[in-house]
């Protein structure tokens, strides 16, 4: 037989329908009435165990309430309403798969126990598994009809499926944007859930906004350093932002932890097939084998079309390849993906615009080069704007040199030869006999070969000419003074 100490308390609140303390006052009991068993004494020591945890409980030391409510379940583990009090100071630490197991074992113990119930579904909820969820609240409506809590809970567990089928549907239509929005209002209620963080995370690297998934990904590897798909998401920011090797790591370490993992195994054979693939063109391209480079870069874009930043880079290459093939055209349009898949694309927009210099589309080059500038004021840009500027403003001007039919750095010879060819062509005397209107072109053509042959036979005027400069400046006569209308003085000038 033993005698005890029982204890005093104020009461603070109810937890399970037992009053919780802030403040207990010891007192010796009269031994002829607290004689206890043994099996009464644990219970009653479990009893005020339970006491002490409510006590912590109420000054949110969920740690030490944590501590009290064990003692309590160790002296006597049949009891639910522990569990159930521990399950809820679990809650309170976010320690929900554990306080899901208390709850669980608290409704076996018990399957009249409502809180039991209602917590157990709320961990399911927390942790992002609705049906669960579900069955829980309506087994508490089954024993309370009018419980509100299990109603609006019910409704939220409701809610959840149904996002849960939305972002399905989104994800194979690739519409992510739908995924991360239906992830975020269903983490509303399921903040614990990781599958959903994780969806969420790899819809957000799909969507290019890499900053964003590897936050969500490290905030779940703080917490778990082993999720696979935590490990995956990163590896993926990584693969896409062009850092393979790194990213390689990445999924070499998730099908570490699940050597299951298709995603990663897929995005790390991707991964390193990209590489060798890019690797290849390099070489080629560095050899001078530009014909093999232009099908080794265009190999590499069929392997993974989701990975933006790297496929923006082997479009960029390819259209190199292609200027040095003299696929003016295509390179162009090369460059045009590059800069549609990364608008941020230097590289992709100085290049384009070098092709737009070589097949005189100037105006377009101009447009490059400035959005160039705008972006990176070097004097280099600078230079290549004011370039390409002076050729817009040449361009609008007559063609001397195509007038004549040669090349811009033809020799004073060749340009006397040309003139001599066009001039015979399009001299009066020779279509004197043609109509009103084809002497009035012909006319024209032989006026302009006269204008070109002054400009381009006169060494400063052809500098100012070439320069860009207004031939006007200096007052010269650009009306063929070289010219006669008779055959006889026609070549005087060649002596």
């Amino acid at each position: 037989m033993l005698y005890v100490t029982t204890a005093v308390c104020s009461p603070a609140f109810l937890i399970d329908g037992k009053m919780a303390t802030e403040s207990c006052d010891a007192v010796n009991m009269d031994p002829d009435m607290e004689l206890l068993s043994d099996e009464e004494l644990e219970r009653w020591e479990a009893e005020s165990f339970k006491e002490q945890g409510n006590a912590f409980y109420v000054k949110k030391d969920y740690a030490e309430a944590f501590n009290y409510y064990t003692k309590a379940i160790d002296m006597c583990p049949k009891n639910a309403s522990y569990y159930g009090n521990r399950a809820a100071t679990l809650m309170m630490l976010c320690r929900y798969r554990d306080a899901l197991e208390d709850c669980q074992q608290a409704v076996r113990l018990d399957n009249t126990f409502i809180k039991g119930h209602l917590r157990e579904g709320k961990c399911h909820l927390l942790l992002g598994n609705a049906m669960a969820a579900s069955r829980c609240f309506q087994r508490v409506l089954e024993l309370e009809s009018d419980n509100s809590q299990a109603q609006q809970e019910l409704k939220n567990a409701e809610s959840i499926l149904e996002y849960e089928r939305m972002a399905e549907i989104g994800f194979e239509k690739r519409d992510f944007r739908m995924v991360v929005f239906c992830m975020d209002r269903a983490l509303d209620s399921a903040s614990a859930c990781h599958k959903f963080k994780i969806l969420k995370a790899e819809c957000l690297a799909l969507l290019g906004r890499y900053p964003e998934a590897q936050s969500v990904a490290s905030d779940i590897l703080r917490m778990d350093s082993t999720n696979a798909d935590a490990l995956y998401v990163r590896g993926l920011c990584l693969y896409y932002e062009d850092c393979i090797d790194k990213a390689v790591q990445f999924f070499v370490q998730a099908l570490r932890m699940a050597p299951d993992h298709d995603k990663a195994r897929l995005a790390c054979r991707n991964a390193k097939a990209l590489k060798a693939k890019k690797e290849e063109g390099n070489k080629a391209f560095k050899e001078g084998n530009y014909e093999a480079a232009y099908e080794l870069y265009s190999e590499a874009l069929t392997i993974d079309p989701n990975n933006i930043k790297t496929n923006a880079k082997l479009y960029c290459n390819r259209a190199t390849v292609g200027s040095k093939l003299k696929k003016l055209e295509q390179a162009i349009e090369d460059c045009t993906k590059a800069i549609k898949l990364d608008e941020t694309y230097i590289k992709a927009y100085l290049r384009r615009a070098q092709c737009y210099m070589d097949t005189e589309q100037y105006e377009e080059a101009v447009r490059d080069y400035e959005k160039v500038y705008q972006t990176e004021k070097t004097k280099e840009h600078k230079q290549l704007l004011k370039n390409a500027q002076l050729e817009l403003k040449k361009s609008k001007r007559k063609d001397y040199y195509k007038i004549l039919g040669v090349d811009k750095k033809a020799t004073e010879e060749e340009i006397k030869k040309a003139y001599r060819k066009r001039a015979l062509l399009h001299h009066p005397d020779r279509h004197s006999g043609a109509s009103a209107e084809v002497q009035k072109e012909e006319e024209k053509k032989f006026k302009e070969v006269g204008e070109a042959f002054s400009v381009l036979s006169d060494p400063k005027k052809k500098s100012r000419y070439d320069t860009g400069q207004d031939l006007e400046d200096d007052g010269m006569n650009m009306g063929g003074e070289h010219m006669a209308s008779g055959p006889g003085n026609f070549f005087f000038q060649f002596g």
